[in-house]
Protein backbone atom coordinates (compact mmCIF):
# COMPACT_ATOMS: atom_id res chain seq x y z
CA UNK A 1 0.00 0.00 0.00
CA UNK A 2 1.48 3.32 -1.04
CA UNK A 3 1.85 6.27 1.33
CA UNK A 4 -0.44 8.32 -0.90
CA UNK A 5 -3.20 5.69 -0.67
CA UNK A 6 -2.85 5.43 3.12
CA UNK A 7 -3.28 9.20 3.43
CA UNK A 8 -6.31 9.14 1.15
CA UNK A 9 -8.12 6.78 3.52
CA UNK A 10 -8.01 9.52 6.19
CA UNK A 11 -9.69 12.21 4.07
CA UNK A 12 -13.10 11.79 5.67
CA UNK A 13 -13.71 14.00 8.70
CA UNK A 14 -13.49 12.35 12.12
CA UNK A 15 -16.86 10.94 13.24
CA UNK A 16 -18.38 11.91 9.88
CA UNK A 17 -20.80 8.98 9.81
CA UNK A 18 -21.85 9.62 13.40
CA UNK A 19 -22.53 13.31 12.72
CA UNK A 20 -24.48 12.51 9.57
CA UNK A 21 -26.42 9.70 11.24
CA UNK A 22 -27.33 11.75 14.29
CA UNK A 23 -28.33 14.66 12.03
CA UNK A 24 -30.87 12.55 10.17
CA UNK A 25 -32.23 11.00 13.39
CA UNK A 26 -32.66 14.37 15.11
CA UNK A 27 -34.10 16.03 12.01
CA UNK A 28 -36.57 13.25 11.19
CA UNK A 29 -37.70 12.97 14.81
CA UNK A 30 -38.34 16.71 15.12
CA UNK A 31 -39.82 17.00 11.62
CA UNK A 32 -42.16 14.03 12.21
CA UNK A 33 -43.29 15.23 15.63
CA UNK A 34 -43.88 18.78 14.41
CA UNK A 35 -45.38 17.89 11.02
CA UNK A 36 -47.53 14.90 11.90
CA UNK A 37 -48.19 14.97 15.65
CA UNK A 38 -48.05 18.35 17.42
CA UNK A 39 -47.97 20.93 14.57
CA UNK A 40 -46.16 23.49 16.72
CA UNK A 41 -44.65 25.41 13.83
CA UNK A 42 -46.48 24.34 10.68
CA UNK A 43 -48.53 27.54 10.26
CA UNK A 44 -47.11 28.08 6.75
CA UNK A 45 -48.88 24.93 5.53
CA UNK A 46 -52.15 26.89 5.43
CA UNK A 47 -50.59 29.36 2.95
CA UNK A 48 -49.00 26.85 0.58
CA UNK A 49 -51.38 24.26 -0.91
CA UNK A 50 -50.57 20.61 -0.24
CA UNK A 51 -50.34 19.84 -3.97
CA UNK A 52 -47.75 22.60 -4.48
CA UNK A 53 -45.73 21.32 -1.54
CA UNK A 54 -45.90 17.76 -2.88
CA UNK A 55 -44.80 18.83 -6.38
CA UNK A 56 -41.86 20.79 -4.91
CA UNK A 57 -40.97 17.76 -2.78
CA UNK A 58 -40.88 15.48 -5.84
CA UNK A 59 -38.83 17.94 -7.91
CA UNK A 60 -36.25 18.53 -5.17
CA UNK A 61 -35.98 14.80 -4.37
CA UNK A 62 -35.34 14.15 -8.09
CA UNK A 63 -32.64 16.84 -8.21
CA UNK A 64 -31.08 15.49 -5.00
CA UNK A 65 -31.03 11.97 -6.43
CA UNK A 66 -29.40 13.29 -9.63
CA UNK A 67 -26.61 14.96 -7.62
CA UNK A 68 -26.01 11.91 -5.42
CA UNK A 69 -26.09 9.53 -8.39
CA UNK A 70 -23.75 11.73 -10.46
CA UNK A 71 -21.41 12.00 -7.48
CA UNK A 72 -21.27 8.23 -7.07
CA UNK A 73 -20.59 7.84 -10.80
CA UNK A 74 -17.76 10.38 -10.71
CA UNK A 75 -16.14 9.04 -7.57
CA UNK A 76 -16.47 5.29 -8.06
CA UNK A 77 -16.61 4.60 -11.80
CA UNK A 78 -12.80 4.29 -12.19
CA UNK A 79 -11.45 2.57 -9.06
CA UNK A 80 -8.01 2.35 -10.68
CA UNK A 81 -7.77 6.18 -10.45
CA UNK A 82 -8.62 6.39 -6.73
CA UNK A 83 -5.41 8.28 -5.96
CA UNK A 84 -6.11 11.00 -8.55
CA UNK A 85 -7.99 14.25 -7.98
CA UNK A 86 -11.30 13.85 -9.78
CA UNK A 87 -12.47 17.07 -11.39
CA UNK A 88 -14.77 15.90 -14.18
CA UNK A 89 -18.44 15.03 -14.30
CA UNK A 90 -20.53 16.62 -11.55
CA UNK A 91 -17.31 17.40 -9.66
CA UNK A 92 -16.51 19.88 -12.41
CA UNK A 93 -19.56 21.91 -11.34
CA UNK A 94 -19.65 21.60 -7.54
CA UNK A 95 -17.06 20.28 -5.08
CA UNK A 96 -19.51 18.56 -2.71
CA UNK A 97 -22.33 17.14 -4.85
CA UNK A 98 -23.16 14.26 -2.50
CA UNK A 99 -23.46 16.51 0.54
CA UNK A 100 -25.43 19.01 -1.58
CA UNK A 101 -27.83 16.23 -2.60
CA UNK A 102 -28.31 15.17 1.02
CA UNK A 103 -29.04 18.77 2.06
CA UNK A 104 -31.61 18.94 -0.73
CA UNK A 105 -33.34 15.85 0.68
CA UNK A 106 -33.71 17.65 4.01
CA UNK A 107 -35.10 20.68 2.15
CA UNK A 108 -37.59 18.49 0.28
CA UNK A 109 -38.90 17.14 3.60
CA UNK A 110 -39.22 20.67 4.95
CA UNK A 111 -41.24 21.70 1.88
CA UNK A 112 -43.52 18.69 2.20
CA UNK A 113 -44.64 19.99 5.58
CA UNK A 114 -43.35 23.46 6.27
CA UNK A 115 -42.10 23.01 9.83
CA UNK A 116 -40.33 26.14 11.00
CA UNK A 117 -38.60 24.20 13.79
CA UNK A 118 -37.22 21.83 11.13
CA UNK A 119 -35.86 24.79 9.18
CA UNK A 120 -33.85 25.80 12.26
CA UNK A 121 -32.53 22.23 12.60
CA UNK A 122 -31.71 22.20 8.86
CA UNK A 123 -29.59 25.35 9.25
CA UNK A 124 -27.61 23.60 11.99
CA UNK A 125 -27.23 20.56 9.70
CA UNK A 126 -25.95 22.83 6.91
CA UNK A 127 -23.26 24.08 9.31
CA UNK A 128 -22.35 20.47 10.22
CA UNK A 129 -22.03 19.50 6.54
CA UNK A 130 -20.07 22.67 5.78
CA UNK A 131 -17.60 21.76 8.55
CA UNK A 132 -17.30 18.22 7.15
CA UNK A 133 -16.70 19.57 3.63
CA UNK A 134 -14.15 22.13 4.90
CA UNK A 135 -12.22 19.43 6.76
CA UNK A 136 -12.20 17.15 3.73
CA UNK A 137 -11.17 20.07 1.50
CA UNK A 138 -8.17 20.75 3.74
CA UNK A 139 -7.21 17.08 3.53
CA UNK A 140 -7.45 17.19 -0.27
CA UNK A 141 -5.38 20.38 -0.30
CA UNK A 142 -2.64 18.63 1.68
CA UNK A 143 -2.80 15.61 -0.58
CA UNK A 144 -2.97 17.34 -3.98
CA UNK A 145 -1.46 20.79 -3.24
CA UNK A 146 -1.58 23.29 -6.08
CA UNK A 147 -3.74 21.03 -8.24
CA UNK A 148 -6.52 21.14 -5.60
CA UNK A 149 -6.09 24.89 -5.04
CA UNK A 150 -6.63 25.50 -8.76
CA UNK A 151 -9.66 23.22 -8.74
CA UNK A 152 -11.01 25.03 -5.67
CA UNK A 153 -10.67 28.38 -7.48
CA UNK A 154 -12.70 27.15 -10.46
CA UNK A 155 -15.40 25.01 -8.80
CA UNK A 156 -17.76 26.29 -6.10
CA UNK A 157 -18.07 24.47 -2.79
CA UNK A 158 -21.90 24.35 -2.68
CA UNK A 159 -23.91 26.07 -5.39
CA UNK A 160 -23.28 24.35 -8.77
CA UNK A 161 -22.23 26.37 -11.79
Amino acid sequence: MSHKHEHRLGIEAPHSHLKQGLSIIVFMTIWTLDSLVFSFSTIMNSFVPELVRFILFIIIIAVAYAFIHASNNSLFRHPENKDDLITDGILGHVRNPMYFGVLLIYLACILLSISLISIAIWIIIIVIYDNLATYEGKQLEELFGQQYLEYKEKVPKWIPR
